[in-house]
């Protein structure tokens, strides 16, 4: 069972946010990779005021590619055209693209990614500070013979997320269910992100996410989300966006888990 007494298997309902075949990766026959960037715009204290048009100027301005949604319960999404791949300048994936965004917006972001429906990673920054980042399977990926241990990594920053989405009272809920090691075998990592994303308070149609450029299962139509190539929105915006994924696919972003535990390691270095 997970923390909110939802079994995690397939019956999840995660499974009632299907995932398609557009926008996003189909990694592995297994499972989808998608990934979106989570910016906080409802005004709270922590954060300097933004906008969905401050957004937008900062994604124009590092050239990503992707889909800009409206704000939803002060949350504003942007749906990376790749979910592991490099979807913004300076060879950035959405870990880096997240990044840069906390930087230059003094928000609270997150970056969230599945790869293959095998690997959850979320990573938080409020302000220009990184709070965590969890890695479900450090183990998963192109170095899966390296010792890397599968065992969840970052886990104790449960706490961080739930306090700057605002919600910390979901935090024992989230610490349990980010440490639990799902089988692989009958349980998608999508399912664990749908828990995530209610317990945060965050929009949970994201793991659908994969459907774009087609309309969105339990979530936005696409014609009400902006679409952005290398920055450029509309016509222009695809072509620019064509010709940087030429570049991009041979300029793959750095790896979001370095040093993970191998072996036997008890050492977590996500500790800040």
């Amino acid at each position: 069972m997970s923390p909110a007494g939802t079994p995690l298997g397939r019956d999840h309902p995660a499974m009632m946010y299907p995932l398609g075949n557009g926008g996003g990766d189909a990694a592995d026959p297994s499972g989808y990779t998608y990934a979106a960037v989570v910016v906080r715009v409802d005004g709270v204290p922590s954060d300097r005021p933004c906008s969905r048009q401050d957004v937008l100027a900062a994604l124009r301005e590092v050239r990503f590619s992707g889909w800009l949604a409206q704000p939803e319960d002060g949350w504003l999404v942007a749906v990376a055209s790749s979910g592991d791949g490099t979807v913004a300048a300076g060879r950035r994936g959405v870990v880096g693209a997240g990044e840069w965004l906390a930087g230059r917006l003094a928000a609270t972001v997150l970056a969230i990614r599945v790869i293959a429906d095998r690997q959850l990673l979320v990573a938080l920054w409020v302000g220009r500070e990184q709070l965590g980042r969890y890695v479900s399977d450090p183990s998963y990926g192109p170095d899966a013979d390296d010792g890397t241990l599968p065992d969840p990594l970052g886990a104790e920053h449960a706490a961080a997320f739930a306090a700057a989405c605002g919600r910390p009272e979901a935090a024992d809920d989230l610490a349990e269910l980010l440490a639990e090691e799902l089988d692989p075998d009958s349980v998608f990592e999508s399912e664990r992100l749908v828990g995530v994303l209610r317990l945060l308070g965050l929009p949970r149609w994201l793991v659908s996410a994969s459907s774009l450029p087609r309309d969105v299962p339990a979530g936005p139509r696409a014609v009400d989300l902006t679409r952005l190539g290398a920055g450029v929105p509309g016509l222009l915006g695809r072509v620019c966006g064509w010709a940087a994924d030429l570049v991009r696919r041979r300029r793959r972003p750095p790896l979001a888990v370095i040093d993970a535990p191998r072996g036997g390691a008890d050492i977590d270095p996500w500790i800040l």
